[in-house]
């Protein structure tokens, strides 16, 4: 079966086009001064809304081949900009490793599962590098509608299929999301998801049917098996993995510890003790913080059952 990625392609191309402010490209090319890089992508929220209030969210893509061990690397930066103070979390990895994670054969989700959402190239160093991340990015929409076909319902919206496939990534990943998440992520890119999957699909090899509104992929028994395999072990190793990163990555910020706490609470809802040695030190600590973690789930999930127990009596 022959796969076509000439509208993915497309669409990638456009999507990285997406306007983005003066002050963010002059950001991104002080960023790109700062490491070296290839590429610079700018993508959440601010992107969405436009404006320069809050911490940015940047991608550094550098040169280099596959890195080995954690990845990304984590940075906080501010920069000044035509009387503008701006501040970013700042992700710095090869393009090379992006470009693998967005296959999906890495366990990790957190790059294939972002990116398919919208982002902008706001710096690069040339044709060369223009075309890898659109390669990248193609890929990542390639991962996620495979997903989705093996994970989603039987035949359903493009928007169900979406759905099924956020609500997957936030369970495998560290991260309790507040109910309908997905649907404001569809709803801010609606522009964006609408006709995605289909090129996706196409692009991946699976044939479809469409009634209306309503699809339903035909996927090919042994891709499907292999991809519900792939994602069992993603599952399995998502928030453990998190948790290493987000350890790692409290070291790059002032009050690391803290944000780490932080992060854990916003995304879970789990409190993790903190004192001032374990402020000072946080990977020195860092078994007895992810401890904790795991301790206090217990109790939660402990409680939980006590509470459902009891009303059903």
């Amino acid at each position: 079966m022959s796969a076509d990625r000439s509208d993915l392609a497309a669409r990638v191309a456009a999507g990285l086009r997406a306007p983005v402010r003066d002050e963010i490209r002059a950001f991104a090319a002080y960023l790109a001064r700062h490491y070296d890089a290839r590429a610079v992508l700018f993508y959440g929220s601010n992107l969405r809304s436009g404006s320069l209030d809050g911490v940015l969210d940047f991608y550094v893509l550098t040169a280099g081949g596959r890195e080995r061990g954690l990845w990304p690397r984590v940075a906080y930066h501010e920069y000044a900009h035509a009387g503008e103070e701006m501040r970013a979390k700042v992700a710095v990895m090869t393009l090379a490793t992006f470009a693998h994670a967005a296959t999906g054969r890495h366990v990790d989700t957190t790059i294939w599962a972002r990116f398919v959402q919208p982002v902008a190239l706001a710096w690069t160093d040339g044709e060369d590098a223009r075309d890898a991340v659109r390669g990248a990015i193609g890929d990542a929409v390639i991962t996620a509608a495979t997903v989705a076909a093996s994970l989603g319902p039987d035949e359903g919206t493009e928007r169900d299929y979406w759905q099924a496939l956020f609500a997957a990534t936030y369970r495998a990943e560290l991260r309790v999301e507040k109910p309908g998440r997905e649907q404001q992520i569809l709803d801010f890119g609606a522009d964006h998801f609408d006709g995605l999957m289909i090129a996706g699909w196409t692009a991946a090899g699976i044939d479809h049917d469409r009634r209306g509104a309503i699809l339903r992929p035909h996927m090919p028994e042994a891709m499907r098996d292999e991809t519900r395999a792939r994602w069992h072990r993603r599952r399995r190793m998502g928030k453990p993995l998190n948790i290493v990163r987000l350890l790692r990555a409290a070291t790059t910020f002032d009050g690391g510890a803290r944000y780490l706490a932080w992060k854990v609470h916003r995304h879970s809802g789990i409190t993790v003790p903190l004192t001032s040695f374990r402020e000072r030190h946080p990977l020195l600590c860092a078994p007895v913080l992810v401890a904790g973690y795991w301790r206090e789930r217990r109790r939660m999930r402990r409680a939980a059952d006590q509470s459902s127990s009891s009303t059903r009596s």
